[in-house]
C-alpha cells in the first residue's frame, strides 16, 4: 500500500522536517521500481523526489552545523561545515 505523502512541517525548519522529507522520498522511490507509473507521471515524481532530495541535504548541513554549535558554545564563530562524505577535509 503507499504511503501517503508527509504533511508538511508548520515551523518551515528543514531540521524538523527531515523525517517526513525522507519517508516521501522513500515511498516515491518504491513507486518508480514498481514500473507502473506513465513517462508523465515519473518525470513528476523525479522531479518531486529531486526536490525532497535537496530538503534533506539542506536539513543534514542544518543538523551538522548545530552540533557544531552545540559541542563548542564558548567559540561558535569557529564552527566549520562538516566535509562531504567521501572527502578526507584536509583541503583547507
Amino acid at each position: 500500500m503507499p504511503r501517503k505523502p508527509a504533511p508538511a512541517n508548520p515551523d518551515g525548519s528543514p531540521v524538523a522536517d527531515f523525517e517526513a522529507s525522507l519517508d516521501e522520498l522513500e515511498a516515491l522511490v518504491e513507486r518508480m521500481e514498481q514500473g507502473n507509473l506513465s513517462l508523465e507521471e515519473s518525470l513528476a515524481t523525479y522531479d518531486r523526489g529531486i526536490g525532497l532530495y535537496r530538503s534533506c541535504q539542506a536539513a543534514r548541513e542544518q543538523a551538522e552545523l548545530r552540533v557544531r554549535l552545540l559541542s563548542d558554545v564558548d567559540a561558535p564563530d569557529s564552527a566549520r561545515p562538516f566535509p562531504e562524505p567521501g572527502r578526507d577535509g584536509d583541503d583547507a
